[in-house]
C-alpha cells in the first residue's frame, strides 16, 4: 500500500547537482568521524552468501531474501538483508583485534518493504562490528558507542552545513536513553511506533533499550532476529526529522549475542533448527569474539542532513505509480 506524504510548501533545498555533491560529502565525511570514533577499518563485503550458510540475517522473520540459483557452485544464493552474522565471522578470520574493528558499505534489496518516504526496496547502510571482552559487555559500554556514533552524526551534519549553507537540519547532540518497557510505562495507549515519535519529539536524540523481548503488556516493542543481538543490550538510534515531522531510526545495533544469549533466545524465538548452522554451532561452542556491532543507513542519514522529504531524493530504486505521480506534482525530483 502507498504511504507517501509531501508536506505542505515543502521545497529540495538544493538542486540535483548540488544534491549529488552533498550525498558525497555526507558519505565521505561521516565514514572519517565514524571510524575514527569507534576505531574501525573498512573491508569488503559480499552482497550475497549461500542460502545453507546461516549468515543471513533473517529481520524479524517474516521478510523473504531474493534468492538464486548458482549452477557454478551447486547452490543456492541469497542477496543478504544486513551482514549482522557475516561481519562477526569476518573479525575472526582476519584476525582483528579487543578494542578495534571494521565497516562496510552494505547494499540489499528487501523485496516485501512497505514503500513510503522513509522505505525503499534498496537499502544502502554502513554495517559496522567491533570486538568487546567480557567486562565491557554491558549496558555502560553500549551507551558509551552510541554517544560515539551521535558525535559523528553531529560533527558531520556541523561541516555540512558551513560548505552547503542552504542546508540547515537541527540535530541534537544529547541523548535521551529510555528502555522498551520504560516507554511502555511512559504511552501505554500508544503503538510502538507512536511511542518512538512522542519520546523523539521531546527529546530529539534517542536511543529506545531492550528490543525484542516481550513487554509486560503480552507484545513486543518490536520485531528482532534471536540470533544477533542480545535483546537485553541493544537499540535503536532515533533523531527527529522537521521536514516530516515524525522520528527517523538512524540505527539498529546492539552488543551481540553470547552462546547463553544465543540459547536463550533461539528456544523462546521457536528458532532451535537454526542451532545446526555453521555460525550458530560456532557461537554456541565459543569459537567467535564477543562483539558489539550494528547498521547505520545511508540514505537516511543523508535525507535527514538534508531536509528531504522521500527518501527517493537521495538514492536511486523504483517506485509505485501513486509515488511518482505525487511526488512529479509537488515538485520532488526522485533519482
Amino acid at each position: 500500500m502507498n504511504k507517501v506524504y509531501i508536506p505542505d510548501g515543502y521545497k529540495p533545498k538544493l538542486d540535483q547537482y548540488e544534491t549529488q555533491r552533498a550525498i558525497s560529502y555526507i558519505k565521505s565525511t561521516f565514514q572519517k568521524e565514524f571510524a575514527n570514533e569507534l576505531n574501525l577499518k573498512r573491508v569488503s563485503a559480499p552482497l550475497f552468501v549461500t542460502e545453507d550458510s546461516g549468515l543471513n540475517d533473517n529481520l524479524s522473520g517474516v521478510e523473504r531474501p531474493v534468492a538464486f540459483d548458482v549452477p557454478a557452485v551447486g547452490k543456492n544464493a541469497q542477496i543478504v538483508h544486513s551482514l549482522a552474522k557475516w561481519k562477526r565471522l569476518a573479525l575472526k578470520r582476519y584476525n582483528f583485534h579487543v578494542g578495534n574493528g571494521l565497516y562496510t558499505d552494505m547494499n540489499a534489496i528487501r523485496r516485501d518493504e512497505e514503500l513510503d518516504n522513509l522505505h525503499s526496496i534498496y537499502v544502502d547502510q554502513w554495517d559496522w562490528e567491533k570486538i568487546i571482552t567480557p567486562e565491557t559487555r554491558n549496558e555502560d559500554y553500549l551507551k558509551l558507542v552510541v554517544k560515539g556514533i551521535v558525535r559523528a552524526i553531529c560533527n558531520t551534519n556541523d561541516r555540512l552545513k558551513v560548505n552547503f549553507p542552504q542546508l540547515n537540519a537541527n540535530l541534537s547532540p544529547d541523548v535521551k536513553f529510555v528502555t522498551t518497557q520504560e516507554l511502555e510505562d511512559m504511552y501505554p495507549g500508544l503503538s510502538g511506533k507512536e511511542r518512538e515519535n512522542a519520546i523523539t519529539k521531546e527529546y530529539r536524540t534517542v536511543f529506545i533499550m531492550g528490543i525484542g523481548g516481550v513487554l509486560k503488556s503480552g507484545k513486543k516493542h518490536d520485531n528482532r532476529a534471536p540470533d544477533y543481538d542480545d535483546w537485553s543490550l541493544n537499540g535503536d538510534i532515533f533523531f527527529w526529522n522537521d521536514t516530516l515531522d515524525c522520528a527517523v531510526e538512524i540505527s539498529s545495533m546492539g552488543i551481540r549475542v553470547d552462546k547463553e544469549a544465543l540459547d536463550r533466545q533461539l528456544t523462546v524465538a521457536n528458532c532451535d533448527d537454526r542451532r545446526e548452522l555453521m555460525f550458530h554451532k560456532m557461537l554456541l561452542n565459543d569459537e567467535l569474539p564477543l562483539t558489539i556491532g550494528g547498521g547505520i543507513g545511508q540514505s537516511r542519514l543523508c535525507m535527514l542532513m538534508m531536509g528531504c522529504a522521500h527518501i527517493g531524493e537521495v538514492q536511486s530504486s523504483i517506485w509505485d505509480d501513486e509515488t511518482v505521480r505525487v511526488c512529479e506534482e509537488r515538485g520532488v525530483t526522485l533519482l
